[in-house]
């Protein structure tokens, strides 16, 4: 998830059931951590203080809580320190005292933000009789666990899927009016963009007052650009592994598609429609948009904050190939500082916050977000709870980790957002984008030692 996300999701309440029980397909067995109602207790009467820092999110703060709650009372030798900051501080707080040392025990990291420190040695790596680098393969999505993982070894448990591909809010109102079949039934991509040019609206004025399709925004243009490239068959890394591929006949082709939606078919102003302008949930809330592009998160935001608003999350299809393939940045993981002191207890608590079928549903239904584990997803609880996520639970195979992009938020919000936005307006041609971007990526990488 991103800055936008956090800071709406700070306005979230728990608007969607939450249920536990066991699921034919199951986790496979890591010990007492993945139990139906044990919290892995301890045995000693020692004290034992652990401290667990989280971002402020009134949903995610609650679900954490509940379990918490629940391991403290299952060990009552273990007194547990919530400990939440602002987004911002959060992120400050993890980069100056992850590397100094002095870290809380357990951390609930965000997407990219695990192998980061686990490469400098600062966090522990997951103890086998705990989870395995192999059940944790048989556990979780491969995009989300790919965030855990860093350099073939487990370091953290992931406990959502970020999803910024693949589906779309769309407003029955507006296809109604437009004469559109709704719910839509989209094959293919042109699909999408001629529904989008009939739902576009234009003032007496020629300003574009309902977008068809809103895409423009930060994390949209950033994940369809990847997207584009991997649903292409091309690979967006060079051949080190490090440096980018940012120039290729695939990258260009993709951004001349962003392109020709905003400036031969007319479905979004980028100007108007972008990131600081008309962002896509805000706009899709007003009815500024017919379409939004935007992760499935938003639905529980948008029940909540427009308890009017009629809406459905449908799957949208691969934009420039046939099967969908996207690149995820993993999403939020618990993992286990280098400095806990009591790092066996610290596993426990990591383990049933984020390897805990159980704990991992009723995560997922309280939050809004889609699961990182399999199990949780072929379960029809979830649907139950959260109805919208069913859009886009068949393509969760298609992702894959974004992969170490060294600083993936310079490269999604400094690079490669405000240059394809540019070429969106006007400013460049898709070639010169794709250059602009290769070069400042791969400058990116060499000045970080790359």
């Amino acid at each position: 998830m991103k800055t936008k996300l956090f800071a709406i999701l700070i306005l979230m309440s728990l608007i969607l059931a939450a249920c536990g029980g066991a699921n034919p397909t199951t986790a496979p067995d890591v010990g007492d951590t993945t139990g139906e109602t044990t919290g892995g207790e301890t045995t000693s009467d020692e004290k034992i203080t652990l401290r667990v820092w989280a971002h402020q999110n009134n949903s995610f703060n609650a679900a954490d809580q509940a379990m918490i709650d629940q391991f403290m009372k299952d060990n009552p030798n273990v007194e547990v320190k919530f400990e939440t900051f602002p987004w911002e501080v959060f992120i400050q707080t993890i980069q100056t005292s992850v590397p100094a040392g002095n870290a809380a025990d357990v951390i609930q990291l965000p997407g990219g933000y695990t192998c980061r420190f686990a490469n400098g040695g600062q966090l522990l790596e997951a103890p086998a009789d705990v989870m395995s680098l192999a059940q944790a393969q048989e556990t979780y999505f491969a995009a989300p666990l790919g965030g855990q993982t860093c350099d073939g070894k487990l370091y953290g448990f992931p406990v959502e899927y970020n999803l910024e591909y693949g589906g779309a809010y769309v407003n029955p109102a507006l296809f109604e009016a437009a004469g559109l079949t709704y719910p839509p039934q989209w094959q293919t991509w042109d699909d999408v963009v001629a529904d989008a040019e009939k739902l576009t609206q234009l003032g007496s004025d020629g300003v574009m007052t309902v977008a068809g399709m809103h895409f423009t925004n930060s994390d949209q243009l950033y994940t369809y650009f990847l997207a584009g490239i991997l649903e292409q068959g091309a690979n967006y890394f060079a051949e080190d592994g490090k440096h980018f591929n940012f120039n290729s006949p695939e990258a260009i082709a993709t951004i001349q598609r962003l392109m020709d939606m905003a400036q031969t078919n007319g479905i979004v102003d980028p100007i108007i429609f972008n990131q600081d302008s008309e962002w896509v949930g805000e706009s899709f809330a007003q009815a500024h948009s017919a379409i939004g592009v935007l992760g499935s998160w938003y639905a529980g935001e948008a029940r909540l904050a427009y308890p009017d608003l009629k809406f459905d999350y449908v799957t949208l299809p691969p934009m420039m190939g046939t099967e969908h393939r996207f690149a995820s940045v993993g999403g939020w993981g618990i993992a286990v500082s280098k400095s806990a002191a009591n790092p066996d207890i610290a596993w426990k608590l990591a383990a049933f916050m984020g390897a805990n079928q159980e704990n991992a549903l009723e995560f997922n239904t309280t939050t809004g977000t889609i699961p990182s584990m399999k199990a949780v997803a072929a379960d029809p609880k979830l649907l139950e709870a959260a109805p919208f996520l069913a859009g886009v639970l068949p393509i969760l195979d298609g992702g894959q980790y974004q992969g170490n992009v060294t600083d993936a938020d310079l490269l999604a919000y400094e690079i490669i957002y405000p240059t394809i936005l540019d070429a969106l307006q006007g400013n460049l041609t898709a070639e010169e984008a794709a250059n602009a971007i290769h070069e400042a990526a791969n400058e990116m990488v060499d000045g970080a030692g790359g």
